[in-house]
């Protein structure tokens, strides 16, 4: 008789202890926040939406490296952020600046369902999760003055999807790793063409995180995603307002 191999289970990773960073970041929101990473650690790796090896570095490397993002983010502002995933950075975010608006815009149903329930659970009024592509919401999400994404795709690509989601004179704030330099350098050509204006790359978290999270910033003009892309959020404009009339 043949036997299959047994296959060793695995246990699940233990979240470890909020480092003291956290504290000092989140402020008197830091229950909310560990409350959030257990929900990552425990839900969110059952649901598929964040990997098991993940749990043992969700402080440093998902919750803080995202919060930081806060440092560079203007006062008061609508956000959204694209292709939400589990929620970063746009929970963190939220966490550390109530004074926000924040949309977490994410395709995937079993994903903003997860959103929803950590919106609810943690009472964050000022973020609302709206299921959905960015090509899919233009004209109907209301623009808005910050655009932000971490691990969502190239930087040409992401700014295809985010940049027609601003305001006239808006940003997009894309968290990125080592290559962001060389990855905005071979996406000037595409950013051009989309209205953007200026680039630069940021380090923030000092003395927060190590290594400093890496922000790639992109400003656009009058016109975010250049004409063609006005062109197509004036006719999105227009055939949601008949929807709404009928």
């Amino acid at each position: 008789m043949r036997y299959g191999r047994t296959v060793p289970v695995t246990e699940p990773a233990e979240l470890p202890q909020a480092p003291a960073e956290a504290q000092a970041v989140f402020g008197e929101l830091f229950p909310e926040a560990v409350r959030y990473a257990e929900l990552l650690a425990d839900a969110g790796v059952k649901r598929g939406l964040i990997g098991p090896r993940e749990v043992p570095r969700l402080w440093e490397r998902h919750l803080l490296n995202c919060a930081v993002l806060s440092e560079v983010v203007p006062e008061g502002v609508t956000v959204c952020d694209v292709g939400s995933g589990a929620g970063l950075p746009g929970i963190p975010l939220a966490l550390v600046r109530p004074d926000l608006k924040i949309t977490l815009l994410e395709p995937l149903l079993r994903r903003t369902n997860f959103l929803q329930e950590v919106v609810e659970l943690l009472g964050l009024d000022h973020v609302t999760v709206v299921r959905g592509r960015a090509e899919e919401v233009l004209g109907k999400l209301q623009p808005v003055h910050v655009v932000t994404a971490r691990a969502v795709a190239p930087l040409d690509r992401l700014a295809g999807w985010g940049v027609p989601l601003l305001k006239p004179y808006g940003e997009m704030l894309a968290l990125k790793g080592d290559t962001a330099e060389e990855e905005l350098n071979g996406a000037r050509a595409a950013l051009s063409k989309l209205g953007v204006l200026e680039t630069e790359v940021l380090q923030v978290g000092e003395g927060l995180v190590d290594p400093l999270s890496t922000v790639v910033r992109v400003v656009v003009g009058e016109s975010p995603g250049g004409v063609r892309f006005a062109a197509k959020r004036a006719k999105a404009a227009r055939t949601e307002r008949t929807r709404r009339r009928r």
